[in-house]
């Protein structure tokens, strides 16, 4: 797997879910969760009409939370689409909204110097060639009634509209730089799905030779049923880089702010901005990015707790940003409650807990020039301890051999997570850029 620079070097991205579903506000898996006809799920395509979608604002949001790439969801598992697609009237266009809302995305996105990206789900549960499984709304209904609803169904004609759909948003829209497709089931190590769908069903080769044809610089996901540019875990962390077969591979964590992917009027659920500033610093000291969601309302904007959320975020990456961007593993083993970035020549020491003034750093004597909380640019002190000294009631005991302790201050800074610049000294850099 391989994936284009900007990918591993911006680390952070936006997720936006965003559909027929923000109107109902129960989840955007709420046709499915409820079972919902196409006809009774159908009133919502009537009420569509997000008059406050301002894709600007969301740009400017995006950017100001230290953000670099956008993903915004063009069709969901619902098959409302948000283009003007010229293969189904079941769009933005044709809604009360009566416009192109992924033209205005793209377009706002680009003007703040963000990469464009796109979800595409492969299920369409609208689609009257979609057949029936044990993932669609109608799963539960007598198997009779599935059996004639699937009657006359031709999974062949639905895969003509999927790529014709793909192709439609890969050639109208300019520059797409990321593709994230949504998903197979064919497989599934964690439940078994009666009808599961997969890479036949898709035509997932010749899918993903169209996606590269098109734009041919564009990264993809990895839920094709095929092999992708790079792994998405969803709604965890991953406790290690992730590898493939013992190789290590990119990834990128895929996260909402509450559970829910789109709107959710009731869920209340929602991760503090530390706890997100962790995952995001966590993802990346494991060579992995994050794809942080939202889910705007049904009049198009973002809800004043996203909002809240992701100026907390911007307000620590406004400071932190270099232990992120361009960062990666290092090179060291972090000490506990902790974790460690690096660019170039400088480790970051992300400290999840505060410790009482002392922080030792396996393996760094002799390795650092100069050290400094990052937030302000005020001096850490640091120093070697002999490891044969004897602690004493008021003096601290040996280290190890090759640790270095730093000093910092008793008073925890007021950020989300302190983070300590640690510069090393030029043999040191370039050893660990042998």
């Amino acid at each position: 797997m391989s994936v284009p620079a900007w990918f591993t070097h911006d680390r952070f991205g936006m997720f936006i879910h965003w559909g027929l579903y923000s109107l109902p506000a129960r989840h955007e898996w709420v046709m499915n969760r409820e079972r919902r006809t196409v006809e009774d799920y159908e009133r919502y395509f009537a009420r569509f009409e997000p008059d406050l979608y301002d894709p600007r604002a969301w740009a400017r949001a995006a950017k100001d939370a230290g953000m670099r790439y956008v993903v915004l969801t063009t069709k969901h598992h619902e098959g409302f689409c948000l283009w003007d697609s010229k293969l189904t009237d079941y769009t933005a266009v044709h809604a009360p909204i009566g416009r192109d809302l992924v033209r205005e995305f793209t377009e706002a996105v680009r003007a703040e110097g963000l990469k464009v990206g796109f979800y595409h789900s492969l299920i369409d549960w609208h689609h009257p060639d979609f057949t029936v499984d044990g993932h669609h709304p109608r799963r539960d209904d007598s198997r009779e009634e599935i059996d004639r609803l699937n009657e006359g169904r031709d999974m062949a004609r639905y895969r003509a509209y999927l790529h014709g759909q793909v192709e439609e948003l890969l050639t109208n829209y300019g520059t797409v730089d990321y593709l994230f497709y949504d998903f197979s089931y064919r497989d599934d190590d964690h439940q078994d799905i009666w009808g599961g769908k997969g890479a036949d069903d898709w035509g997932a080769k010749e899918l993903l030779a169209l996606t590269r044809r098109l734009q041919p610089g564009i990264v993809v996901n990895d839920r094709l049923d095929l092999p992708g540019d790079f792994v998405t875990p969803e709604q965890y962390q991953p406790d290690a880089p992730m590898e493939i077969d013992g190789e290590p591979v990119p990834w990128e964590a895929c996260q909402t702010l509450n559970g829910s992917w789109g709107y959710d009027r009731d869920n209340k659920n929602v991760k503090s901005v530390e706890l997100l500033v962790r995952m995001l610093i966590d993802g990346v000291s494991k060579n992995g990015n994050m794809l942080l969601n939202v889910g705007p309302t049904g009049r198009g904007e973002f809800d004043p707790v996203a909002l809240a959320t992701l100026e907390g975020i911007g307000e620590w990456m406004r400071r932190h940003e270099r232990s992120i961007r361009g960062a990666g593993p290092a090179a060291f083993t972090a000490p506990p409650d902790a974790r460690l970035t690096q660019r170039g020549d400088r480790l970051y020491l992300h400290l999840f807990t505060w410790p009482f003034e002392h922080v030792h750093l396996a393996g760094l004597a002799g390795k650092v020039a100069y050290a400094q909380l990052l937030h302000d640019a005020s001096e850490v002190a640091f120093r070697e301890i002999d490891p044969d000294l004897k602690a004493s009631l008021t003096g601290m005991g040996g280290q190890p051999p090759g640790t270095l302790t730093l000093t910092l201050p008793v008073v925890r800074p007021d950020v989300a997570v302190p983070v300590v610049e640690i510069f090393l000294t030029d043999d040191a850099a370039a050893k660990e850029a042998e």
